[in-house]
Order: C-alpha cells, then structure tokens, then sequence
C-alpha cells in the first residue's frame, strides 16, 4: 500500500456510480415456524401471514464484510467501485438505513465520511490554524512577492499615465507612455498568475496530508507539488482561454454588425455559460494534483464529480468567496483609510490625482493585501480541495482509502 498524500489515477471505474449496497436483512423463517393462532379463537384465520423483520432495539442487521483491494495509492481499484463505510451517497450517519452506526473515524482534519458544509469550512479553517507551518510560509513569501512588485509597476504606471495626460505631451510621448503601461500591468498580472499556480499547487499537498493526519512541510509539499506544476499552469491557462473564446463567439457577432441589441445578448448567454462551466471543473486542479493525471483527463475527473450535484458546489463555492471578500475588504480597508490620511496630502490633492502617486499611499494598502491574502488563499484552496475528497468519499468510497492510507487497516471492515 502506497500511502502517500498523491492520488493515484482511479482508473477507468465511472465516478458517479452508484456503489454496492448490503442486504442486512434477514431470513424469511418458514411457515411451519410461525405461531399458531389460539384454538378457537374466531378472531384469528388460519392461515396468517409471515412475521416481519424486526431487528432487537440497538442491534443493526450483519452486513457482508468487504474484503480489501489491492490499489495504488488512494485511487479505487479500476472497474470496481467501492462502497464506503456509509454506503452510497445519502449513506452519512443518520441516513437512511444506518441508524447505529458508529462515528466516522477522524484522523486528520476531516471525518472520513460525506462532509457537510460547515465541517468543510472548519477543515479548512483547521488546517491553517494546525498545519501553520507549511501554510504561512506558503502564502506569504508568494503573496509578499507579488505586492512589493506590484507597487513598483504601480508606481511606475501611475507616474506614465500623469505624464501622458500631460497636455503639452506629444502623440508619439502619449503613445510611448501607454504602451509602457499596458506592459507593465501585464507583467504584474503574470507574475500574480504564477503565484497562484504555485500556492495552489502547493497548498493541494499540504491540505491532502491533513486530511491523513500526517505533517507537512515547505519542501515536502514543493516536491511533491513540482512535477505537476506545468500542467497546472496549462489546465488555467486552457480555462481561460475556453472563457475568452466563448465570448469572442457570442459577444462578437454583435459588435461587428454594430448591433447593440445583438450584443447584449450574446453577454446575457456567455455569464451564465461562463459560470456553469467553471463550477463543472472547478475540482479539475486538485484531481490534477492529488492523482497525477493530465489535464485533460483532470478535466473529464471534475465534470463527473460536479455531475447531479452542481447547485451544491455552485452555494458551497459562492459561499467562500462571499467570506473571503469579506475578510480581504475588513482588513485592507484601514490601511487605505490610514495611508490616505498621512500620505495623500488632503483632499484636494486625493481629487486632482496628485496624492495617489506617493509611496506611503501605495504601500499601505499593498501591506494589508498581503495580510489578506495569506489568511483568505488557504482558505479558498483548502475549501476546494476537501469539496473534491468530499465528492470522492459520496461516489467512489475514497474514506476507505483514506482510511488505510492513515493506518487504520480494519476501517469499514470491523464497524470503524
């Protein structure tokens, strides 16, 4: 047994499948051993039907014990889906048809077992408060980078575009400036696109070896991370790619025939297009990481994880970023309002333009980024990457795996 936080390919088995089910109930006894009706009793036929099922109070029917598959590494064994410890996907605790049964078992941050939403949020939340470590160095050293680059091109930009709006400034000055411009915004938004890759590549590992309980460290999860990083920046940059071609297709028919009308309804059919798409492989970059496939491939993964339960993701998935915002917007909000006040110059330069050009007005907001992008980054990786174990665990019995990756060897064969 392989149990290294990677994934293995789960092989050619369909992902939304419905997994075997056990027959727990018992046998018919025969007619001969059913009780007779009192003698002459008029009240009572003779012949009565059988007795019923009934199983003793805090007793649950014997299930057949399932015998143990050789796989590689968490992937389920190929062409045979595997019943989890709570049957198929309404199989939680509670459910139907598993009343008594015992707590799922909790070897990292997660019960191995169907997630609910709040114990999605806490995982992830768990995870950055235990695995520290590996999370804030991760997040910060990336999301420093970015800033301290991104208030130089800032600086550099603002200074051109004030020397550009220069009414004494020739065409060709004008010209040169805003292509200067454009050019340094596009290195800052490369550079923030590569960071991203790299904390979510990085981040998939630490929060898969959460899961089993297991530590992780910086450069455990960069070699682990590395071999699928350039794949990773090809599902992203195939993703938006996909986006801009579609709204080229719907949105530019209309802008050549000069329709308005044309065009807004080109954009009324892309947003929501655009949307359905992204939820439907929005677990595409953790089925890259966690079971080394290709992109194309991880794409086919997340489009039968997402399949019959979209709307569930779609909330799940709105949700977190409604609270990321949130977080982002209450911590760099009063670092804008503090460096305004001391930096800025009053406002009468805030309305001229003159007063946003200066360091302090830059830096101050660029040092609350990088507060809120350390804490709201794990959060948004962690929560997408336990959707996808969450999804695994409903379809394919992945707590099964995840339970002798962790070490419990009898997990789902002996009650938990």
């Amino acid at each position: 047994m392989n149990d290294s936080p990677g994934w293995a390919t789960p092989g050619s088995s369909p992902s939304d499948g419905e997994r075997p089910g056990t027959d727990g109930g018992a046998q018919q006894p025969s007619p001969s051993a059913q009780p007779a009706p009192p003698a002459g009793d008029p009240k009572w036929s003779a012949e009565q039907p059988p007795p019923g099922q009934w199983s003793s109070p805090g007793t649950t029917p014997a299930a057949p014990q399932a015998q143990p598959q050789p796989t590689t590494g968490w992937g389920q064994q190929p062409g045979t889906p595997q019943a989890g410890q709570y049957g198929p996907q309404n199989g939680y605790p509670g459910g139907p048809g598993q009343w008594g049964q015992p707590p799922a078992a909790k070897p990292g941050v997660i019960p191995l077992r169907p997630l609910g939403l709040g114990e999605i949020l806490d995982g992830a939340v768990a995870t950055m408060r235990t695995h520290w470590r590996a999370v804030l160095p991760i997040t910060l050293v990336v999301a420093t980078v970015v800033q301290v680059i991104s208030v130089i091109v800032q600086k550099f930009v603002l200074d051109d575009l004030a020397f550009a709006t220069d009414p004494n400034a020739g065409p060709e000055e004008i010209f040169d400036s805003l292509g200067s411009t454009f050019a340094a915004s596009a290195v800052v938004q490369l550079i923030e696109f590569l960071g991203t890759i790299v904390v979510t590549a990085m981040l998939t590992m630490v929060f898969s070896r959460a899961v089993l309980g297991q530590q992780s460290s910086v450069s455990d999860a960069w070699r682990e991370s590395r071999p699928q990083l350039l794949r990773l920046i090809g599902l992203t940059l195939l993703m938006a790619l996909g986006a801009i071609l579609l709204g080229t297709v719907l949105v530019l028919p209309g802008v050549l025939a000069e329709s308005v009308g044309l065009a807004l309804l080109g954009g009324a059919v892309w947003l929501p297009l655009l949307l359905w798409l992204g939820i439907k492989f929005t677990l595409a970059s953790p089925a890259l990481m966690l079971e080394k496939s290709t992109v194309f491939k991880a794409f086919a993964r997340s489009s039968k994880l997402v399949k019959d339960t979209w709307w569930r993701i779609f909330g799940i998935t709105l949700l977190t970023i409604v609270i990321a915002f949130f977080i982002s917007a209450m911590i760099v909000a009063p670092f804008q309002i503090i460096s305004l006040i001391a930096f800025s110059g009053g406002l009468d330069a805030i309305e001229d333009g003159s007063g946003m050009t200066g360091w302090g007005v830059l830096i101050g907001p660029a040092i609350g980024l990088i507060i809120a992008q350390t804490i709201v980054m794990p959060f948004q990786s962690g929560v997408t990457v336990l959707l996808y174990v969450d999804q695994r665990i409903r379809r394919e019995g992945l707590d099964l795996e995840l339970a002798r990756a962790a070490g419990l060897e009898n997990y789902g064969t002996t009650g938990g």
